[in-house]
């Protein structure tokens, strides 16, 4: 990282309690309203004013309709003031009433929130190819849409999960034309989790002035680095989406890739995602362990990033890590097999500190040290490719029986 990239990153403040409602004029609340049993399962995230807009989708070619009707929403005029969010059921493979019902939470959400139609995005994240019980949804978008009763980001946060294990959210605070600016988010993911988008919930706010041609740029550079070098099992699911919104009101001079703070505001959107992503890797189905894959000296960060995912993709290498087994063998295969061009007689790997290959040959290494770090939450693997000086890092979990416990019996 360069002096300029440190000072920047210096510049971005963590807060303690960021949350997706952290940043001026955004609204959360959260209900349950029968979907599931007990959890809360309906979810509404608002903007005082309507927000500049973008957002990445699902590479899946079956897209829900839920995911058909926001797309349409936000091609009208780059904005969104609101967004509806069912769990327990993901209205995908539904057909045409799948489609109409869609469109019914739309216009209902719109109505009693009191925004044109247009303005409003609603997901839906669950079991695929059920319909949606709309009496029980309209009843829950009446229940959820009153200015009356208080809501807040914890319960929106727990409306939007499935079979996750915890709650992700993260707030960053950073200057801009001397205004303070916010930026916050919250996601869920656990399974059906794989890079190149498609495969989680992530809703990012900012009080931002930014338009949406520059918004959408930054969102995809970002993702690049971020949701898309996650992996959890491989699948990628119908529904999901990564969305931000920019209400303007930090009044801060509207930003654009000429404005000085630029770079600061990109290095703030990606530390939000970099989290959120993690978040989701470490709370994959089952998992016990974070594995992060540093690949460097690669000759392009293309290769970089496609070793990375290949290695932490692997369902022999995350069951080695689950087992807190040193199979460094599983590492080097995953190399080898991912397409790119490397010379196996430079490549060296490492185990946190512990290294137990070099320019290809492997390390005397005390396999007790390597268990014990095995042991660990997080899981640091190194791949040093000595080719160049390009880098990427990739997130995942490791695979435990609980995973196939769990999706043994989704449905039932």
């Amino acid at each position: 990282m360069s002096e300029s990239q440190t000072a920047i990153k210096k510049q971005v403040k963590v807060l303690e309690d960021g949350r997706v409602t952290t940043p001026k004029g955004f609204h959360a609340r959260g209900i349950h309203f029968g979907l599931k049993r007990k959890r809360k399962d309906l979810g509404w995230l608002y903007s005082e004013v309507p927000a500049d807009s973008a957002a990445v989708y699902t590479t899946n070619t079956y897209q829900a309709a839920p995911l058909v009707v926001t797309r349409e929403s936000v091609s009208v005029e780059n904005k969104i003031q609101g967004i509806l969010v069912n769990s327990g059921n993901a209205n995908a493979c539904t057909g045409e009433k799948g489609l109409q019902d869609a469109y019914q939470m739309r216009k209902e959400f719109a109505a009693h929130a009191g925004i044109q139609e247009h303005l409003a995005a609603v997901v839906s994240t669950g079991v695929i190819g059920q319909h949606l019980p709309m009496e029980k949804i309209l009843n829950g978008i009446a229940a959820l849409v009153d200015y009356e009763v208080d809501g807040n980001a914890d319960d929106f946060e727990e409306a939007i999960l499935t079979t996750d294990t915890c709650v992700k959210h993260i707030g960053v605070e950073l200057e801009i034309d001397e205004k303070k600016v916010m930026i916050g988010g919250a996601a869920k993911g656990s399974g059906m989790i794989h890079p190149n988008m498609a495969t989680m919930l992530g809703f990012i706010t900012t009080d931002a002035a930014i338009d949406h041609n520059d918004l959408s740029e930054a969102l995809k550079q970002v993702t690049n680095s971020t949701f898309n070098m996650i992996t959890v099992d491989g699948d990628t699911s119908t529904n999901d989406m990564v969305m931000v919104l920019a209400n303007g009101l930090a009044e801060n001079k509207k930003l654009t890739k000429q404005h000085k703070d630029w770079g600061l505001f990109l290095e703030g959107l990606e530390m939000v995602s970099k989290e959120l992503a993690k978040k989701i890797a470490r709370d994959g189905e089952g998992a016990t362990k974070l594995i992060e894959v540093q690949v460097k000296d690669a000759r392009d960060k293309e290769a970089a990033g496609v070793i990375a995912k290949k290695i932490v993709g692997s369902s022999l290498v995350k069951t080695a890590v689950f087992g807190a087994d040193a199979n460094w063998g599983r590492i080097i295969c995953a190399v080898g097999y991912s397409g790119q061009q490397i010379d196996p007689n430079l490549v060296s790997i490492s185990l946190g500190s512990i290294k137990v290959v070099e320019n290809g040959l492997p390390v005397p290494f005390d396999e007790d040290d390597a268990y014990n770090y095995l042991m660990n939450d997080t899981i640091k693997i190194t791949v040093d490719l000595a080719q160049g000086n390009e880098s990427a890092v990739a997130w995942g979990c490791d695979l435990s029986y609980d995973y196939v416990r769990i999706n043994a019996s989704y449905r039932t």
